[in-house]
């Protein structure tokens, strides 16, 4: 422990974020780095608990409390604050095959976890992660480290979201031959095109992928596995094949009008305008715009907030967000004592940025859609909404919410925007390797397991436990990348 009385000495101080009304004229991440001395202070507000709960992630009534990798948070902030950057570095990536990603997008389980913020702030995990996995790109620690043996086993992962990615990592580094086949024209999966610029610029992602390039992995665009390249064709040419193709099918909102012209689901906004930034910035026009339109998401979560970020970037006239659920409270309640996840209200960047153009947060709580309306060309004008309450279902004892009549508003809205969530893995792909299924979509293995009812092809992240987080889905990577291996060789060193 670098410093005993550390969390007493200093105060919890974050990285400053742009202004809402300065970081909106761009797509840019918006948050300026402390500096290297702060950052070390930071550091040494870690307590080095006898028990560490910002490591264990462990479930807690069903939420995940702690790092879902285990990383080792105690030892590199403590290396951190002693200038040791270098086993910082190395203690963080034994754990983490992608800091770089984790430090920016992850919503930090493993602060909601720290001891100080018992009673008090939390130590800047989070930061501090960012800080080493940075420190280290400049002074030269994440370069290729290629293995010095080859196994002559050959797997392909399909799918190069996180678990993709970090099954391909793990395996490349036993020495097995990886080739990673993605459908879109980019590698990255949900975080090239499902996370917004703001919280993850692109060169971050191809930054590491050179680096993965240099030690091995092949990887092919534009392949659509189960459409233009056949599922038997890998299960023939590999010795095992990996299914990391996330939960691609998203929720719908069944009310009538549905079929009117300008409602898209918010994966396919976020999409579009993340490649046409990418391919054109935006100028070729490829993308759904929201310049000039009354927008409304459906749906309260990182998603529906991250749509509403962009919307506001592209300029759009007005911005409502409809939430299902009533709002959380603003401090925890008595059944949600730490170290639980806490069940508490959060207002995100993109409602920040709403605040400050708009006057008032965007949220609409308890609050469904119950008609969309359309004009005579059969675009989108106008949503009905109405407000919903909590009842106990008297025959299953389920709590469910339920429209109250009488409550309709009508609000003006040319676009609609979909962040319900997803339900499962897409069945043309499942279908083409034949393997069976869960109740709910997702790919089935044993408990805690990672093999599929095909011998030798195996799943991992989103397409196997359902929508979650980047971080579980690089854990899931991991995991299934040491049951292939094992599969492969009959025992296993990852």
């Amino acid at each position: 422990m670098g410093k005993p009385t550390g969390f007493l000495d200093y105060e919890r101080v974050e990285a400053r974020a742009a202004s809402p009304k300065e970081r909106i004229k761009n797509f840019n991440e918006f948050h300026t780095p402390l500096s290297e001395e702060e950052q070390r202070k930071q550091s040494a507000r870690c307590m080095d608990c006898g028990v560490p709960f910002c490591q264990s992630g462990m479930t807690i009534k069903g939420m995940t409390s702690g790092c879902p990798l285990n990383n080792l948070i105690p030892e590199w902030n403590d290396l951190l604050y002693t200038g040791n950057w270098e086993q910082a570095y190395n203690r963080l990536h034994k754990t983490s095959n992608f800091p770089e990603f984790t430090s920016r997008v992850c919503p930090a389980l493993c602060e909601k976890a720290c001891t100080c913020g018992l009673d008090g702030k939390a130590v800047c995990t989070k930061e501090n992660e960012m800080a080493i996995i940075e420190y280290a790109y400049a002074h030269g620690y994440a370069k290729a480290n290629p293995p010095k043996l080859r196994t002559k086993k050959r797997i392909a992962v399909v799918g190069s979201g996180p678990a993709g990615l970090a099954v391909a990592d793990q395996l490349n580094q036993r020495g097995h031959s990886v080739t990673v086949y993605e459908r879109a024209d980019r590698i990255g999966g949900l975080l090239r095109y499902g996370i917004p610029n703001m919280k993850l610029e692109k060169h971050i992602i191809d930054r590491k992928l050179d680096i993965m390039k240099e030690e091995g992995i092949e990887f092919v665009v534009n392949a659509n596995v189960g459409e233009n390249i056949k599922a038997k064709k890998l299960i023939a040419d590999y010795d095992a094949v990996v299914l990391a193709c996330g939960a691609a099918n998203p929720r719908d909102i069944n009310a009538p009008g549905r079929d009117a012209k300008g409602i898209y689901f918010a994966v396919d906004f976020l999409t579009a305008t993340t490649k046409s930034l990418l391919d054109s910035d935006l100028k070729d026009g490829k993308y759904i715009s929201a310049k000039d339109k009354n927008v409304i998401v459906i749906g309260g979560g990182d998603t529906g907030n991250d749509c509403v970020g962009t919307c506001i970037r592209h300029g759009c006239k007005s911005i409502t967000q409809l939430e299902m659920m009533p709002k959380a409270p603003d401090e925890r309640a008595e059944n949600n004592p730490w170290p639980q996840w806490p069940l508490v209200c959060k207002t995100d960047y993109g409602q920040e940025e709403a605040i400050a153009v708009f006057g008032h947060d965007p949220r609409i709580y308890t609050t469904t859609v119950k008609e969309f309306k359309k004009d005579k060309k059969g675009n989108l004008s106008s949503v009905v909404t109405i407000q919903l309450e909590s009842k106990t279902d008297e025959k299953t004892g389920r709590k469910m919410m339920v429209p109250v009549e009488g409550t309709e508003k009508e609000l003006p809205c040319e676009l609609v925007l979909i962040a319900a969530g997803f339900l499962g893995s897409q069945k043309y792909v499942t279908d083409a390797f034949g393997v069976e299924l869960t109740e709910r979509t997702n790919v089935k293995t044993a408990p805690d397991g990672f093999a599929t009812s095909v011998p030798g092809v195996f799943t991992a992240g989103d397409m196997h436990t359902g929508q979650s987080l980047v971080v579980k889905a690089i854990r899931q990577g991991r995991d299934c990348a040491r049951e292939v291996d094992y599969y492969l060789m009959g025992y296993t060193n990852l």
